[in-house]
This record gives C-alpha cells, structure tokens and sequence, in this order.
C-alpha cells in the first residue's frame, strides 16, 4: 500500500470510529431522523460548492434511478439504522455490529453472482454469524426489548449498507466518487425528509449541536466518502472495505474508555470471532495473501 493510500486508510478508520460518538451528540439534538436528513443535506450541498470552487465538471450520466437506490439504502437505510440503534445498545456494541458488512457484501455479492463463496469464505460467514449471536445474546446489560430492536435496527442497517455497495459498485462504476458521494446523499436526504413530520426535532440545538453536525455531514460525511472512492479505485473495493475492522477498534475504545460502555466477556468474544469471519470472508488469511497481493486491482467505485 502506498503511503497516501495508507494515510487515507489510517484517517477513514480513525474518522468512522469517532463518529459514534458524534452521532451520540448529534441524535440527542436533532433526533434520529432530523441527524440523518440534516447530515445528508450538508454532505452533498458541501461536495457540490467545493466542485464549483474547483471548476470540477460533474457528470451525472447514470440518469438519476441508480443514485435513488444507492441513497435509499447506503445514506438513508444505513444511517437511519445506526442513528436509531446507537443510543439504545452503545457505540462499542454497534461498532461491532459494523464489522458484519464486508459478511452481508460477500453473500449479496454470491447471490448475484458478482463474487463466489468457496470454502474459506463460507466458514467466515458462519463465523460472523455465530459472532453476532454471542455478541447480541449475552451482553452485559439486560436483554430488554430496546436492546434487541437496536440490535435487529443495527444489523438491517449493515445489510442495507452493503446492498448499496454492492449496487454501486455495478451500476455506478463509471461515476467519479464526487458525482456518486453528491448524488446518493441528496436523495438519501430527500428520502428521510418526509419523516421529520413523525419525528420532528426535539428542541431547538444549540450553537455546538451544530457545530457537531457540521463535522458530521462535512467531515465524516462528504470528505470520508470521497476520500473512500479513491482508496478503492487504487487498493481495490475488498481491500478498502477491510478498513471497517479497524473502524470497529477505535469506535470500541471510544464506547468503553470514552462513554464507559460496559462489555461482557462473551461479547469481546464474540466481537473476535465476527472479525476472524470477516478475515475469512475477504481473504485475509495468511495462506492467501500472497495471492490476493498478486491479484491485480480493478477500478471499482462503491458506496461503504
């Protein structure tokens, strides 16, 4: 990996991780529904000025249907899962959760015959899923209803975010990632706006509130996305997905030094053995790395 593709790598995991905890700040001041439509708005409206600042020509030729479906389910399906599910099970449960993407990736990746299973990656996906049974089955706090919802709200988010990966990554290929970052957040944002009228923002925020959701849709929004399109048009998308394991570290520090969110014994197992299914599943097992090193890079663009 070259060092800017490993600084990127480095800044992507280190961004992702802490934005838990901004998502914390942010969905106490705006709401689960108001944090995701505001910090989609932002995201594209900043990516589309600085494009102007820049004289970037954006062209949109992949008409706007594939932009609908990746905003549908990797801005508003995946953000709305995890602004609901964070507060209810904690940052470091729903990091962990994360970690099960590259897994849903691969089995939608079969299903539509993009990637195969073979043994090693079968055995990796029914790692992560046992994974996910310890790490939801025993938690160090009470099973109660909340958690659980949280949990499923989590996990549908994952799937949905790795449905519109995989979807991008075949019907946006040719799209710049400032095009494809601009276009999905817009109509993610469109798509939860109707929602505010359920769920409308709680009270009025206050300067740093904003200041949080600033950060959140410009800064772990709009440049993690674009910065991401690159480092998968230069590592390849299964290497750049890899950074969600680190993702999961950081944001489990944050939960349990930071927030002081208890975890079980049984639940940093499970956290284990969710990641060594992940390892299995994109083939980051050592006797296939020297092959994967090998493997030359296609140019993919895809949506995290």
């Amino acid at each position: 990996m070259k060092p800017r593709d490993l600084a990127i790598y480095v800044f992507l995991a280190t961004a992702w991780g802490l934005s838990f905890l901004v998502v914390l700040k942010v969905v106490a001041a705006f709401g689960w529904v108001g944090a995701v439509t505001i910090r989609a708005f932002i995201a594209s409206f900043t990516l589309f000025a600085l494009a102007r600042l820049m004289r970037r020509r954006l062209d949109f030729g992949a008409g706007w249907k594939p932009f609908l479906i990746v905003g549908a389910t990797t801005v508003a399906g995946q953000l709305i899962g995890l602004s609901y599910a964070t507060p209810l099970i904690g940052t470091a449960t729903a990091a962990i959760l994360v970690a099960s993407i590259p897994l849903f990736s691969m089995l939608i990746s079969h299903v539509w015959g993009l990637e195969r299973i073979g043994a090693t990656g079968l055995a990796g996906l029914l790692l992560g899923v046992v994974g996910i049974l310890l790490l939801v089955g025993f938690p160090a706090v009470p099973v109660t209803t909340s958690f659980v919802v949280g949990c499923a709200a989590a996990l549908a988010a994952c799937f949905s975010a790795a449905f519109g990966s995989n979807y991008a990554s075949h019907r946006l290929r040719g799209e710049g990632p400032f095009e494809v970052t601009i276009g999905s957040f817009l109509f993610g944002g469109i798509i939860t706006l109707p929602l505010l009228l359920v769920i409308p923002v709680p009270a009025i925020p206050s300067a740093t509130d904003f200041l949080y959701l600033l950060i959140s849709g410009c800064v772990m929004s709009a440049t993690t996305y674009v910065l991401y399109f690159q480092l998968v048009a230069s590592i390849g998308a299964t290497r750049a997905i890899s950074v969600e394991f680190v993702v999961t570290v950081v944001a489990v520090f944050v939960g349990a030094v930071v927030l002081d969110e208890p975890l079980s014994a049984i639940q940093f197992v499970g956290a284990a053995v969710i990641i060594s299914g992940c390892a299995l599943v994109l083939g980051f097992v050592p006797w296939r790395v020297r092959r994967l090193a090998q493997t030359p890079i296609p140019h993919q663009d895809g949506v995290p």
